[in-house]
């Protein structure tokens, strides 16, 4: 049997991959993904294999997550609940998609992954395998009783890393949970658990790693503007952005448009507005969702890039989308933000309003400058050759194109205000 397994390196996944390949009498195939997570990949190789893996795959997919996958979203405006980014939601379909990509070249039997029983996670990446890979078996361990009663605990996952000679590093764990990408870092559990913790306070500070509280964000406000083209943020004009961009390390020299906005891909525009979002105290958000499985989970986000990016690209679309289009996008984004949440990425209908939201997006082109000040995204100016804002027939002084009479709002009034007389007259007695 061959198995290819989601690969941290960290305690959990490295026992995880040895047991696996000693319960199942297995080849065991190593995958890591790359999705912005920052942590030092160097070596892991190396290490799976002394783990117990025959090969071990790690891939760079930072730009294909930002292209496909987060720019999409933000195009749909998807927000779940109202409140949640999506972060790791929408990870999770492009690391799974990769898996089951490496399992068919492998000609491997099954895929396995590390999620836990009770979250969302194991949804996600399970109906991504039924979607591209349906002939591929998915193992669970954590869903089953032998692995969870050898298990119950770090320590003896710890133990059991000494006994195999497994490479990890056994720390005290932290007092919560912590996943990161290009898009977000999220915390969960541990101390998080209770919702009554306030995890704004000054004693939670060190918990944050992409900004800093807006109490500690600098004084003086900053202007930032992004580019659009086609409901897509293609460049970014920042006074102190070659800066800020070595600092980052981007690679090579730099295009700039008419207005010196340098253009970047989607990966690049992400970093510069993580941490010009940092900067400023930006993104943070500490909610109560409702998880797929059916119980609610207290989770703490830092989505500073995501923030900034969400809010300016609404602000381009107030200028340059019809009315109807707008409206009826808006509605169907709660139903997105949950097809997305509950891990239906590849699901037809998911497509299905994509196809729509990209149809929506064909004219939000321009440029947005937002103000940047301790917490707060401020809308500081929009501009766009297809504006469809028009002064003259916005204008509260005289028209100069006649566009609009103004005599024609009565025969409107009275034609919406029909029915709510009617209904006055039959059910008027009734309310008093």
């Amino acid at each position: 049997m061959k198995i290819v397994v989601a690969y941290s390196g960290g305690l959990d996944t490295s026992v995880l991959l040895s047991w696996l390949g000693e319960t199942y009498s297995a080849q065991i195939i190593a995958f890591c993904a790359d999705v912005g997570q920052e942590e030092e990949l160097d070596g892991l190789d190396a290490k799976a294999l002394r783990t117990g893996a025959s090969k071990c795959y790690i891939e760079d997919l930072r730009e294909e997550f930002a292209r496909d996958f987060i720019f999409p979203m933000i195009q749909a405006g998807a927000i779940y609940e109202g409140q949640y980014y999506l972060g790791t939601s929408i990870a999770r379909p492009l690391i799974a998609k990769r898996m089951v990509e490496i399992a068919r070249a492998e000609k491997a039997d099954a895929v396995a992954h590390g999620a836990t029983g009770k979250g969302n996670d194991q949804v996600r990446f399970e109906l991504t395998a039924a979607a591209l890979a349906p002939e591929l078996e998915v193992i669970a361990p954590w869903r089953q009783e032998r692995f969870r009663a050898q298990f119950p605990g770090r320590a003896e996952m710890i133990a059991y890393a000494e006994k195999n000679k497994i490479p990890v590093l056994a720390s005290a764990k932290k007092p919560y949970s912590m996943d990161r990408n290009l898009l977000h870092i999220s915390f969960e559990a541990g101390i998080l658990e209770d919702p009554w913790f306030d995890a704004s306070a000054e004693k939670a500070r060190t918990m944050y790693i992409l900004s800093v509280s807006p109490e500690q964000a600098p004084d003086k406000a900053e202007h930032v503007e992004l580019i659009f083209e086609n409901g897509n943020c293609t460049g970014i004009g920042y006074h102190e952005l070659d800066a800020l961009l070595k600092e980052l390390g981007h690679p090579g020299k730099l295009k700039h448009d008419k207005a010196n906005h340098a253009l970047l891909s989607p990966f690049w525009v992400m970093k510069v507005l993580n941490k010009l979002g940092g900067k400023h105290g930006i993104g943070r958000v500490d909610l109560v969702e409702n998880r797929f499985v059916g119980m609610k989970s207290r989770g703490v986000y830092e989505t500073p890039g995501g923030a900034i990016l969400h809010f300016a690209h609404r602000q381009m679309e107030s200028l340059t989308m019809d009315r109807e289009v707008m409206h009826l996008r808006d509605s169907l984004i709660p139903q997105y933000s949950t097809l997305v949440y509950n891990g239906f990425w590849f699901a037809p209908e998911r497509e299905a309003l994509q196809a729509l939201v990209a149809e929506s997006q064909k004219n939000v082109t321009g440029t947005v400058r937002l103000k940047l000040y301790k917490g707060n995204i401020i809308a500081a100016g929009r501009k766009s050759p297809v504006s469809l804002y028009n002064p003259d027939i916005a204008t509260m002084e005289a028209d100069p194109t006649k566009a609009y009479n103004q005599n024609d709002a009565t025969g409107f009034i009275a034609l919406n205000a029909l029915r709510l007389k009617v209904a006055a007259r039959v059910h008027g007695a009734k309310k008093k």
